[in-house]
């Protein structure tokens, strides 16, 4: 990703976290990753003053607590997203949740890949357009 600011993984599953992690390693990523597991810590990560801005997050919709549009709609009416690029990366593929998030002005709406290649090749594309994006 383009920068050193860190990722921010928004994620309850503990084998999609150690996914993610190896998936970046595997395409050279070097941003630090923070992880958080559901919405409400999110918030609380993001509302730290102490804790850098990420460059983008990565979204789950299916947490409990709070989930991921729950997350964005809190974030966007307190503004701790603003200028973040948001992608949802679920295993969703509902059309009330595709048409809410991009309602909620998610950059992106990818499906978790079961195979292992192609969720390489999903965050290698998601790398790519964000190194290739003009950010402000």
């Amino acid at each position: 990703m383009k920068g050193r600011k860190p990722i921010l993984l928004v994620e309850d599953d503990l084998i999609d976290r150690m996914t993610v992690k190896r998936a970046l390693k595997e395409i050279n990523v070097t941003n630090r990753l923070d992880i958080v597991g559901n919405g409400e810590e999110a918030l609380a990560f993001l509302g730290k003053k102490e804790n850098i801005r990420p460059c983008i997050i990565l979204l789950d919709l299916n947490m409990p607590r709070m989930n991921g549009l729950e997350f964005m709609k809190r974030a966007r009416q307190d503004g701790l997203i603003k200028g973040i690029p948001v992608i949802v990366l679920t295993t969703s593929k509902d059309d009330h949740d595709r048409i809410e998030s991009f309602d909620l002005n998610v950059a992106g709406y990818m499906i978790k890949p079961v195979d292992y290649k192609k969720f390489v090749d999903t965050m290698r594309m998601i790398n790519l357009y964000w190194t290739l994006s003009e950010l402000p």
